[in-house]
């Protein structure tokens, strides 16, 4: 590997490590608590276990010593006729038995050192030479002396002269060693079982503690899922009233979040009876302009009749007679927008996709003939349940909206294809793409892309938003993937929307329509 490559690779390993650690779960607050207690409680039992375990000790060992003092003192006055007659320490272990465990060495001068030990069997066995020079190398220390043999055993030693000789005596620690290791043992055992109850209980405490703080989380999850931004909304969730105690710390944060989502509640209900009400308001507004707005345009029209008018007068009737048209489809759109919220306005039916891309093309091509237009459609029709002449709005729209907002030369492809249960109708331009200032607000009512609201650019800003009123009434959905030459507006339709209701295509008159057209241009 090269010198340039191995720095790489280094900071590509600085730049994981942290990714990694990020991507490690986080300890929950049982699992915190949890590891908190049982560590602190198993620091203290096992600091507990070692001062019992040393103190303990320390009493065995003070006895020990006790009794090699008390050995030595009562075995020096009995070894008095048996070191003046010379015999070894094995002879005197043999004629004066001791303990099991009972170490015996007696040197006298000019005569060899001699040891033995009674074993545990009662049995006496002599010190070779090797064992006596590790005995002779233990009595060189200060202090309590303790001396290791080799086959034989660790002892706690004691020596004097008695008559001329060198007599010592030594009492084994095994009896010691096998008390406190039977002691640390059971501390051992009881700390682990005590350990295991408590994280058993703790565990259980902790959980039955955080239960309340659980269904808090619950609650709060299954609020977050409901869709709030639109509609009459009905927030009836609530903490269940054991988990919502003020008496409880954890009460008093399920009180808390149920006082906020009673008061989210009725601020939601507020808003609600406030677009009802402007509902209402745009919708009767709309209809009580339809009347006096078709009357302009007929006294327009039959004033235009005249031919005694002057030029002056003319120009301006007919520019009146323009902006009442315009006036006039601003209004229907208002209440066509007002009438697709309350979830009016459509008369299902089948509707063949295939037929209405191809109609809305071809009446696209005539308003804009500087544009390419091209239809991708497949051989086998696509049909939908749906309103026939509001689709074709959509489409219309669509295409106005590529028209408008594209320069001349571009290339607009409408595109209708079968995807699963849905079918899907597209509408593709590579022209400018979508400003990024606006794309969140497109399909927002009174929304322009241009923002100096030029009436050939501008127009209405209700064009999309009518578009995807209009869809999702339906039951689809209406999006914008959009990118420098590469725009493509997607309008998905399900086979059979929700609640579809066949009704017949011919829409029947009714009052509103009466009322729209009882003025002189009817007449």
């Amino acid at each position: 590997m090269s010198e340039v490559e191995a720095p790489a690779l280094d900071e590509e390993a600085a730049v994981a490590a942290p990714a990694a650690a990020s991507r490690r779960r986080p300890w929950t607050l049982q699992n915190k608590l949890i590891v908190t207690v049982v560590g602190i409680t198993s620091f203290i039992l096992v600091l507990v276990g070692v001062a019992t375990s040393a103190i303990l000790g320390g009493v065995l060992e003070a006895g020990l010593n006790n009794q090699v003092a008390s050995a030595l003192e009562r075995t020096s006055a009995q070894l008095r006729p048996a070191l003046l007659a010379g015999l070894t320490a094995e002879e005197i272990l043999r004629q004066q038995p001791q303990q099991p465990g009972f170490l015996l060495a007696v040197e006298t001068v000019p005569s060899a050192p001699t040891a033995a030990v009674t074993m545990p069997n009662h049995d006496v066995v002599a010190l070779d030479e090797d064992q006596i020079n590790q005995l002779a190398a233990g009595l060189q220390g200060e202090g309590p002396l303790i001396v290791s043999i080799d086959d034989i055993g660790t002892f706690r030693v004691e020596g004097r002269q008695v008559t001329g000789s060198v007599v010592v005596v030594g009492i084994s620690r095994d009896e010691v060693a096998r008390s406190i290791g039977q002691m640390l043992t059971t501390i051992g055992l009881l700390t682990l079982g005590g350990l295991i109850l408590l994280a058993a209980a703790t565990a259980w405490t902790i959980r039955a503690g955080l239960a309340p703080l659980r269904s808090i989380a619950d609650t709060a999850e299954r609020v977050s899922r409901q869709p709030l931004d639109q509609g009459e909304v009905s927030i009836t969730e609530r903490v269940p009233a054991p988990e919502a105690d003020p008496r409880t710390e954890i009460g008093r944060v399920g009180e808390a979040l149920n006082s906020l989502l009673d008061h989210v509640g009725e601020s939601l209900d507020a808003r609600q009876r406030n677009e009802e009400r402007m509902r209402r308001f745009v919708a009767d507004a709309s209809h009580e302009l339809r009347t006096p707005l078709a009357s302009i345009r007929g006294y327009s029209e039959l004033s235009l009749r005249d031919p005694s008018l002057s030029d002056t007068t003319e120009a301006s009737l007919e520019r009146i007679q323009a902006q009442s048209l315009r006036m006039t489809t601003l209004v229907e759109d208002l209440l066509l927008l007002a009438r697709l919220d309350e979830g009016q306005e459509l008369v299902y039916g089948s509707v063949d996709l295939t037929r209405l891309a191809l109609e809305a093309v071809g009446d696209a091509r005539p308003a804009g003939p500087d544009h390419h237009w091209v239809l991708e459609v497949d051989d086998t029709p696509i049909v939908v349940a749906g309103d026939a002449a509001r689709l074709h709005q959509v489409a219309a729209n669509l295409l106005a909206n590529a028209r408008i907002h594209t320069p001349a030369g571009t290339t607009v492809t409408v595109t209708v294809r079968q995807d699963g249960d849905n079918a899907v109708l597209s509408v593709h331009d590579d022209g400018p793409g979508v400003d990024p200032a606006v794309e969140k607000e497109l399909f927002e009512r009174f929304s322009r892309a241009d923002r100096s609201r030029a009436r050939k650019t501008g127009g209405t800003g209700l064009g999309l938003s009518i578009a995807r009123a209009i869809v999702q009434a339906h039951g689809g959905t209406l999006t914008v993937q959009s990118a420098p030459g590469d725009t493509t507006f997607s309008v998905t339709l399900p086979a059979t929307p929700p609640n579809a209701v066949e009704r017949a295509e011919e829409p029947t008159l009714d009052a509103d329509d009466l009322d729209a057209d009882d003025s002189p241009a009817s007449a």
